[in-house]
């Protein structure tokens, strides 16, 4: 059974900074692509960031400069640090993995950014 459990959202002023976790089972973590996505009431999701197995990232838009995606393979672990958040990133966060064809994704976490 897949999980995919995401942590550390939370409430946060305007130039602050989060850290989210998501810790994965039941995938080999360590060729999955995994990646965080976001959604705001009333839009779509959309890429946050990503980062392959062998570590090479992609970034959205909106977090280029500001967030960084990682992964520890060895906790089954992707991680993304976001720093200089604005009201505009108020969102869910979700973790997604890709394993081949297979795509799974967390349950979400709320992040919240107040002005």
């Amino acid at each position: 059974q897949v999980q995919l459990v995401e942590s550390g959202g939370g409430l946060v002023q305007a130039g602050g900074s989060l850290r989210l976790s998501c810790a994965a089972s039941g995938i080999i973590f360590r060729i999955s692509r995994m990646g965080w996505y976001r959604q705001a009431p009333g839009k779509q999701r959309d890429l946050v960031a990503e980062i392959g197995s062998s570590g090479i990232t992609n970034y959205g838009n909106s977090a280029k400069g500001r967030f960084t995606i990682s992964r520890d393979n060895a906790k089954n672990t992707v991680y993304l640090q976001m720093n200089s958040l604005k009201p505009e990133d108020t969102a869910v966060y979700y973790c997604k993995s890709r394993t081949g064809l297979d795509d799974y994704w967390g349950q979400g976490t709320q992040v919240t950014v107040s002005s």
